[in-house]
């Protein structure tokens, strides 16, 4: 895939108004000149129709967790990369409904002393619920504050019982032309695939996430369930999980296949590592401040040092990226 490093003068991606909210903005000067207040005024599109109630899912606050605020449901649930959806922010919104979550299987192979095909109920059995509010960074420039109702991958991996040779983990989203329009796109080689090393995996941090703000996860949000690892930028965290693989050799990733000089394997939340075409030193907040969103400094691991800075010990992180 070729990347196209844009002039100096083009602005970077984090500093794009999203396309909703210009394509409305006639619309909005006037309503605001009026004193009237808008649906969606806040620039996130929502799907047309009526929506049935979500389902709720109960769960007991868990550790780790961010006091910052959480950004509102609807920027959460209607401001959303997932490209197997499109390729505009939103385009899942628009199109995951008709994504079908049940059945749903998720298969486990590899290294592993028992491998297996997990139904969704079976997996939302495996041990409690836990909802734990991460602050979330996308490569992009943007960040939210996610409430997530899951428990930690490890409670799945020690029940599969990885054998001496797992030293990585692959993780693989459906591919599905007939629900996922987004597959039809040259941008990725489908399907997408992430990785991470055992010890990332196993990390309490990281999540086998079945829904949000104490409800089942929104299709456009990775139903019926995903991965979140909250210290490295999004992309990581694989939404509508079918198969998760056990393996030796580090796993060749979507993004680091397609731009390697752009999307290292790592991929940990980094102030001083630059993307090619934009800094990484800030970030803006979606949901906060209206539609000039302040930019603020971006954290360290996304704010999560204390608990997985050890995991990198002598690494060069400029390098291992």
């Amino acid at each position: 895939m070729l990347i196209r490093t844009p002039p100096r003068h083009e602005p970077t991606a984090s500093e794009i108004t999203p396309r909703r909210v210009w394509q409305r903005r006639r619309e909005l000067v006037r309503a605001a000149a009026a004193g009237i207040a808008l649906p969606g005024a806040s620039g996130l599109a929502l799907a047309q129709g009526p929506k049935p109630e979500p389902a709720k899912l109960p769960a007991k606050p868990g550790p780790f967790g961010t006091t910052d605020k959480p950004t509102p449901y609807k920027d959460v649930t209607t401001y959303n990369n997932f490209y197997e959806f499109g390729l505009d922010k939103d385009d899942p919104v628009r199109n995951a409904g008709r994504l079908k979550t049940r059945p749903w299987t998720v298969a486990v192979e590899g290294e592993v002393g028992k491998p297996g095909t997990f139904g969704i109920e079976d997996l939302l059995k495996l041990a409690p619920m836990e909802e734990r509010v991460y602050r979330m960074r996308c490569v992009e420039g943007w960040s939210m504050v996610i409430p997530w109702v899951g428990f930690p991958l490890a409670e799945l991996i020690k029940r599969v019982e990885p054998t001496g040779n797992a030293k990585f983990v692959e993780f693989h989203t459906l591919n599905d032309p007939k629900q996922m329009p987004g597959v039809s796109s040259s941008v990725l080689a489908w399907p997408y695939v992430e990785g991470l090393r055992m010890d990332e995996a196993n990390s309490p941090l990281t999540l086998l996430t079945f829904g949000l703000y104490g409800e089942v996860l929104p299709n456009q949000n990775g139903a019926p369930i995903r991965l979140v690892v909250p210290w490295k930028y999004g992309f990581k965290s694989n939404k509508s999980l079918v198969k998760i693989r056990f393996v030796e050799k580090q796993p060749i990733t979507s993004w680091n296949r397609s731009a390697p000089q752009e999307y290292g394997f790592f991929s940990n939340v980094n102030p001083n590592v630059d993307h090619p075409r934009w800094s990484q030193a800030t970030e803006r907040r979606i949901g906060e401040d209206g539609f000039i969103q302040r930019k603020r400094p971006t954290l360290m691991f996304n704010g999560y040092a204390d608990q997985v800075a050890s995991l990198y010990a002598g690494m060069d992180l400029k390098r291992f990226y």
